[in-house]
Parts: structure tokens; C-alpha cells; sequence
């Protein structure tokens, strides 16, 4: 695998925990508050 693919797959698995974190928040009504980035759902 040459650096190009590692970089996209290293993005693509970043998005992916991005995303189910959000999703996590939005379900449970969790607040997820780290510095630069604040979640809240009701």
C-alpha cells in the first residue's frame, strides 16, 4: 500500500469514527465536548 491509499484510508476510518460519535450523541443525548469540537444533543 503506497502512502496515497494510507492516506485516504486513514481519512476514510477518521470520518467513520467521527461520524458514529455523532450519531452516538444524537441517539443518547450525550454531550460530547472535546477542545475544538462540541457535540450536544438533547
Amino acid at each position: 500500500m503506497d502512502s496515497k491509499n494510507m492516506v485516504i484510508v486513514v481519512l476514510a476510518v477518521a470520518a467513520a469514527v467521527l461520524g458514529y460519535l455523532y450519531w452516538d450523541s444524537q441517539r443518547t443525548g450525550v454531550d460530547i465536548n472535546v477542545p475544538g469540537v462540541r457535540i450536544k444533543a438533547n
